[in-house]
């Protein structure tokens, strides 16, 4: 059985408090990193993105449909000034004049017909423009929020790390003073269960918060003050005082 004189296991008290300090600060990081704002935003951006790629191409559809309408419209109305020109001139057969007239005329309703259809997508593009816009808004507005929440998070982290860094160096010059015998075992121990040592307390173990069976009393009764023994729930080592029993 390891040995450590009884004011010297008392120490594991402090030990453990900073140890259990520190698992805090750890757990606090872990839930400062895992924080569920930042994953439903996240969620959010990426549907809100989705939309706006979707809402870009609607508009970039509608935009080359737009293009092919005016390239339309641009024909017509250029054939339209061909045959106007030679209309205008007078040359030509009698009956090739009354022709091209009847097609000037065709193709004015062809171009009324035309400019109807990139009016119709010109209003589309606008709509589908303020679409977009709105989108766009939402995504920024995503982003602004998560920017914001992210820097609060950093700003906890690095409190939690300033904090971390400070426990450590106590903790480490604290340990170097203590036996190492007994510090190997409570390491060892702490690994293992989680918790190193904790009081026992008026038959209480603070490790498990289980009142100890009379058997499991008599056991610790019976060891020498400087055995090192172990909460018989937790597996822990048991700190005894003068109050212990």
């Amino acid at each position: 059985m390891a040995k450590a004189a009884p004011a010297e296991q008392l120490k594991l008290l402090e030990l453990q408090g900073l140890d259990a300090k520190l698992k805090s600060l750890s757990n606090r990081r872990r839930t400062l990193e895992n924080d569920p704002r930042i994953t439903d935003l996240e969620a959010a951006l990426s549907v809100a993105n989705g939309e706006l790629g979707a809402a870009k191409m609607a508009v970039h559809d509608a935009e080359t449909e737009l293009k092919r309408a005016e390239d339309d419209v641009e024909q017509v109305a250029s054939r339209i000034a061909r045959d106007e020109a030679r209309l205008n001139s007078g040359t030509g057969l009698s009956k090739d004049l009354v022709a091209l007239q009847k097609d000037i005329a065709s193709l004015n309703k062809r171009r009324s017909d035309l400019e109807d259809v990139e009016l119709g997508v010109m209003e589309r593009l606008d709509a589908l423009r303020e679409r977009q816009a709105a989108q766009q808004q939402i995504v920024d507005d995503i982003k602004a929020s998560f920017s914001v929440i992210r820097a609060e998070l950093d700003a906890a982290l690095a409190e939690v790390s300033t904090e971390e860094h400070a426990v450590s160096g106590q903790r480490s010059a604290f340990a170097s003073g203590l036996d190492g015998g007994m510090l190997a075992v409570y390491e060892k121990t702490l690994a293992k269960r989680g918790v190193g040592a904790a009081r026992l307390f008026h038959g209480k173990s603070e490790g498990s918060g289980m009142q100890l069976s009379p058997g499991d009393l008599a056991e610790i009764k019976a060891a020498a003050e400087d055995d090192i023994v172990f909460c018989p729930d937790s597996g822990c080592i048991l700190v005894r005082s003068a109050e212990w029993a």
